[in-house]
């Protein structure tokens, strides 16, 4: 057995980002990853701004103020958001709100908090620095900057960003079509009686789940009888359509798992089995020139196996250049004694005290493990852990960030 680094490096290897694009809206492109470049064609903002509700005035008109000898100056101008004032003449003040331009002559703004509405005009107390409170042109963004690249995901402050200089319309990679299907007689489909025997198919709704969160097209082949013809024609029918073929289930090595022999019928084998727990039973190859990935029949181990090999090669394939989830160190509220032979991912839950508490039954079969944890410890090869040690935990919600 090879390493869970030697697989995942193998894996990425392989992964080159899919050829073909299309031009979607930008208020429709949440999730999807750019294929472009975007430079903005305007600064941000496009004038000189105020940053607060207040006044315009000209620094060298409050020179002088102070408590004891305050400055009284007309207001020539009212100034909203939208609107452009009159150039602002010497011993005057314009009434100005956040985010209107700043009218020709001024050079700072005076909060409204700092400045007392007389009859006649605004009375100052104070100097004011020239360039208070004033937004200049282009702080956030230059006129031909670069806001984001190729190979970033749409994340809602992207949108933002792109909206914001004026976008409408963004190139992104076309979704990453990724063919599924499960074998095993012992397979029902929920909602259907269960007969002696038989289990719900719970890794088919969790792995199309976790690809279409991804942002993949998942095309769905169902269920596959334990038989190397149905096996086969099952990666036949994927390879037709998917730039990637995904299956759960029949990579044991007894007689009713096919997956083995029906990919070396039809292509290569490149990686089998990896000292990973759970996870053991992992296949990567390619079926017809189409790469395949074989994921593990028992449910927590394909949920695993998932989220730390699949995922980085897909999210590869789709065209995005950040991949990484690195782990936080936290401190582990629980002990883990026996030394293992392989590497290990256990599940745990952050605790009300920052710890992490492990889930009590960590066997591949138990899938309440996965929906009551939050994410997931790093144990290497021969390691153990005591309580108060600081460990590797990846958190779920970053790996869909």
């Amino acid at each position: 057995m090879i390493t869970y680094q030697e697989a995942l490096a193998a894996l990425l290897a392989d992964a080159k980002p899919i050829e073909g694009t299309e031009v979607v809206p930008l208020l429709y492109s949440t999730g999807r990853v750019l294929a472009e470049d975007v430079a903005s064609p305007i600064a941000v903002p496009g004038w000189d701004n105020s940053q607060m509700d207040g006044y315009a005035v000209r620094v060298a008109d409050l020179a002088q103020a102070s408590d004891e000898n305050p400055v009284t100056l007309p207001v020539s101008d009212r100034i909203p958001a939208g609107a452009v004032g009159r150039p602002l003449e010497a011993g005057t003040c314009a009434r100005i709100f956040t985010g209107a331009p700043m009218p020709e002559g001024a050079d700072a703004v005076v909060p409204q908090e700092l400045v007392e509405k007389l009859e006649n005009g605004a009375q100052f107390k104070a100097p004011i620095k020239a360039g208070a409170w004033i937004r200049r042109r282009g702080c956030d963004v230059a006129q031909g900057r670069v806001v984001l690249k190729a190979g970033e995901r749409l994340t809602p402050a992207a949108i933002g960003m792109l909206a914001s200089i004026g976008r409408a319309y963004v190139t992104v990679y076309r979704r990453l079509r990724v063919g599924i299907f499960f074998a095993g007689d012992e397979l029902v489909q929920p909602g259907e009686p269960l007969p002696p025997g038989g289990i719900y198919n719970s890794n088919r709704f969790m792995i199309r789940s976790l690809l279409v969160t991804l942002g993949c097209e998942a095309i769905d082949l169902g269920n596959v009888p334990d038989t190397l013809e149905a096996t086969v024609r099952a990666f036949e029918n994927a390879a037709t359509s998917a730039d990637v073929i995904l299956s759960t289930g029949g990579m044991s090595v007894g007689e009713e798992d096919h997956v083995k022999a029906a990919v070396e019928a039809l292509g290569e084998l490149n990686v089998w089995r990896v000292r990973l727990k759970p996870g053991k039973p992992l296949a990567f190859g390619k079926v017809k020139d189409v790469p395949f990935i074989g994921c593990p029949g028992n449910p927590v181990a394909g949920f695993v196996v998932f989220l730390m090999m699949a995922r980085p090669y897909l999210l590869t394939r789709m065209g995005l250049t950040d991949i990484d989830v690195k782990p936080l160190r936290v401190r582990a509220d629980f002990e883990w004694t026996v030394p293992g032979e392989r590497q290990e991912f256990v599940r745990v839950r952050r605790n009300d005290q920052g710890g992490l508490d492990l889930y009590p039954t960590q066997n591949s079969q138990v899938l309440s493990s996965c929906a009551w944890a939050d994410g997931l410890v790093d144990i290497p090869v021969n390691g153990t852990v005591q309580q108060g040690d600081m460990v590797d935990y990846y958190p779920f919600c970053q790996f869909f960030a």
